[in-house]
């Protein structure tokens, strides 16, 4: 039987509480909370919170028949888990995530860095999350609005230097769990095609291109998401 694993990033309240339509729709899933998201200690990088995922999920005795679904920290670490660990992982549905160190927009890292120390950049920071959550219903957003209080603009910082150290280039054409890639249109940041260079360098991939959603596609557009993760489960 197939194990649907959601895997969050460092928005959508940075915590499982983004998977919430997908929790619901699919009651035998899981969603971590990552460390250092609401509790813990962060790791360092996308390897070490690719372990700390397999931990977490044998010691649930869930170490077989994976698909792995994830947004940006989430979806490097279903990427790194489907190439280190492919006898088990069934497949992998990521967004908004590259194979290769990102681009950020200068200043991304220093409000960040500011925003505990002054109180108007740490309003700037909610301010631009509330921003990218605009395609979310406003129920839940004011839910991942408090979650990104709890967490904070330091584990995000974190979050962002991990994803912008991820480089699989070398290894990505060797992914071996089937691949469903989901891009939305709509993302605020408009960030450059990276799913597309994924889905080129790995055979047999899907790339699937979201006109009415943005940077978190499971929130915006819940529905149509579980419809494509429906579809590729039953594929595989």
């Amino acid at each position: 039987m197939l194990q649907l694993v959601f895997l969050h990033g460092p928005g959508a309240g940075a915590s499982a509480d983004a998977f919430y339509h997908q929790l619901r729709h699919f009651p035998a899933s899981v969603a971590p909370n990552l460390p250092g998201h609401l509790e813990g200690t962060r790791c360092p990088d996308v390897a070490r919170y690719t372990e700390w995922v397999r931990g977490w999920l044998w010691a649930q005795r869930l170490n077989k028949d994976l698909v792995l679904v994830g947004y940006t920290l989430g979806a490097s670490i279903a990427l790194q888990y489907g190439l280190d660990y492919p006898d088990e992982v069934k497949g992998l549905v990521v967004m908004t995530v590259a194979a290769r160190p990102k681009v950020r927009a200068p200043g991304t890292y220093e409000m960040r860095l500011r925003a505990p120390k002054e109180p108007k950049v740490y309003e700037e920071w909610l301010a631009f999350q509330r921003t990218a959550m605009h395609l979310v219903e406003p129920g839940l957003r004011e839910r991942l609005m408090e979650r990104h209080r709890q967490v904070g603009p330091i584990s995000q910082y974190h979050d962002l230097m991990a994803i912008d150290a991820f480089d699989v280039r070398d290894r990505i054409g060797t992914l071996k769990p089937k691949l469903l890639l989901l891009r939305g249109l709509l993302d605020h940041g408009n960030p450059p095609e990276y799913e597309k260079e994924i889905h080129e360098a790995v055979p047999g991939s899907k790339y699937v291109k979201l006109a009415d959603a943005g940077h978190f596609p499971p929130t915006e557009i819940p529905d149509k998401v579980n419809a494509l993760i429906e579809a590729f489960v039953a594929a595989l």
